[in-house]
């Protein structure tokens, strides 16, 4: 992990005002949004890997990675898939923001980061899942970093970014597979990923599919030079079974029991405590919260182990032991 600290609770994310500076085609149904400050000022510095959480209309917030270079401190830039069969929030975004606009947005939140003290990078992205690894590229670029980028699509006509990345594909940084929609001839992900390499780690973001077939061709590599990001939790052959058990406050010396059925995050909300939330699946990271005493049951897709020994996120996680006890 990189200098990004979690916060010692979840709390109100912060939240900014950015006016849609410009609007970009990069591939059918995906548009590049650059967002900036009304009045010109810097924004909250990010790394590379991070999100924002953009505000697309009221109870419908979504999560996109900042494709920009990190060391910009004037704009985000997000490049939003339009997903005919999602939940909305995409369709929203490309139909309904304009040129002008003021949307809200969080700062940036970054569980992606590049591993500090890694001698070299494997990006791998699949579809739009390259968004956070343009922002990758344009720190090792800039830091002098070793790395190349595997970069999947169906065909060069629905490659985002692809003028961006040509030179880096003319100086075999960058590798663009093109399959047809084929999955026979997918990238040889075993092969490439056949023998770790120390000092290498590998990181992958995409679609179900490619996010299935890289976890098991890294299988064999050590669990802490592995690290991915999901945009939808992927698919569970059984939900895990559901026991209630109690959750401590430690601020305010209440406890509250969390039945089979209910959330952490449910259970908090009806007793009046705010933690703000997004996916609700465990993927975003928006309601990290750290826990004190007590034994989590982790079932998100964000935190490393090292994380998980202090943070749960409480959309999802439940417990072990009979209480858990929460910095809240």
């Amino acid at each position: 992990m990189d200098e990004t600290v979690p916060p010692a609770a979840a709390a109100p994310a912060t939240r900014l005002e950015l006016r849609v500076h410009a609007l970009a085609w990069e591939a059918p149904g995906i548009t590049r949004f650059e967002l900036r400050d009304p009045g010109g000022a810097s924004l909250p510095p990010f790394s590379a890997g991070a999100h924002i959480d953009v505000h697309v209309k009221p109870d419908c917030v979504r999560q996109y990675s900042l494709c920009n270079d990190p060391a910009e401190r004037d704009r985000y830039v997000i490049a939003p898939q339009r997903e005919e069969k999602g939940r909305g929030g995409s369709i929203a975004l490309h139909d309904g923001v304009r040129v002008g606009d003021v949307i809200t947005v969080s700062a940036p939140r970054n569980h992606f980061p590049l591993a500090a003290g890694a001698r070299r990078h494997v990006l791998l992205a699949g579809g739009i899942g390259v968004t956070p690894m343009m922002a990758m590229v344009a720190h090792l670029e800039r830091e002098g970093g070793a790395y190349r980028l595997y970069y999947c699509t169906r065909s060069r006509e629905r490659t985002a970014f692809l003028d961006r990345l040509a030179p880096l594909v003319a100086q075999g940084k960058v590798v663009v597979h093109h399959d047809g929609g084929d999955p026979s001839r997918g990238l040889d992900l075993r092969e490439l990923l056949r023998e770790p390499e120390p000092g290498t780690h590998v990181y992958y973001c995409g679609p179900a599919g490619f996010m299935e077939a890289v976890r098991d061709a890294t299988s064999h590599w050590p669990a802490e030079s592995v690290h991915f990001e999901y945009f939808t939790p992927p698919a569970s052959p059984g939900a895990a079974a559901q026991r209630p058990f109690t959750i401590h406050l430690e601020r305010s010396g209440v406890d509250l029991a969390v039945p089979a059925d209910k959330t952490i995050v449910q259970v908090l909300r009806e007793n009046g405590v705010f933690i703000e939330t997004s996916c609700e699946n465990g993927v975003c990271g928006t309601c990290l919260t750290r826990y004190l005493e007590g034994e989590p049951e982790h079932r998100d897709f964000v935190l490393d182990e090292s994380d998980r020994r202090e943070f749960v996120m409480v959309c999802c996680a439940r417990a072990k032991s009979d209480v858990l006890t929460l910095d809240l």
